[in-house]
């Protein structure tokens, strides 16, 4: 990409991620110690960009340079999830695995436990959400015991013990998860 190409597409992810966390010129301008009116000059390409500027916009707009500078491509942005089976459970992953990722989705089918089979509630590091598409799912969250229904979301602490299943038939769920839910999830197949 020229150089022209890049100081372009800085100046735009500038000022999307200005709108993004809806920050006026005059506040941007505050957390930076840059004035309202160099902001706008880089945003509209009549200042050039110096790296002694990029640093404290970086900071200020919770990004890096790294992130901001980046230019590679995406060239194939659709995931075509491959359905893998363990433990009463069938799971698509819907996100890719890199180290970069802040977060994982999956989508999962559950299937309703045998008589006197139960999953024992885990404690992990991170944050969880479900949304139910279909069925109900039992949240075991600590001492107490709640139903998900479809069209219902959950969000908790992996810090407390929990176990989600099926309940009354089978259920499917989209979950998302932190880097920390991340890195427990993709370790194993059970909540």
């Amino acid at each position: 990409m020229a150089d022209e190409g890049i100081e372009d597409l800085v100046r735009q992810r500038l000022r999307g991620l200005r709108m993004a966390l809806g920050f006026s010129l005059d506040e941007l301008a505050a957390r930076t110690h840059l004035s309202a009116s160099t902001i706008s000059r880089i945003e509209t390409g009549k200042r050039t960009i110096s790296l002694d500027m990029l640093l404290p916009l970086c900071d200020a707009l919770q990004t890096d340079m790294a992130t901001l500078l980046d230019t590679t491509a995406d060239t194939d942005v659709v995931i075509r999830p491959v359905a893998s089976k363990s433990k009463g459970r069938t799971v698509w992953h819907l996100t890719r695995h890199s180290a970069e990722s802040s977060i994982g989705a999956l989508k999962m089918r559950l299937e309703p436990r045998r008589p006197r089979q139960r999953h024992e509630p885990r404690v992990h590091p991170g944050h969880d959400w479900f949304f139910v598409l279909s069925g109900t799912v039992l949240l075991t969250l600590g001492d107490r015991e709640i139903e998900v229904h479809e069209g219902e979301a959950a969000e908790f602490s992996c810090m407390v013990p929990h176990v989600f299943e099926a309940t009354g038939g089978p259920a499917e769920i989209l979950t998302i998860f932190d880097r920390d839910g991340r890195t427990a999830h993709l370790g194993s197949r059970h909540d």
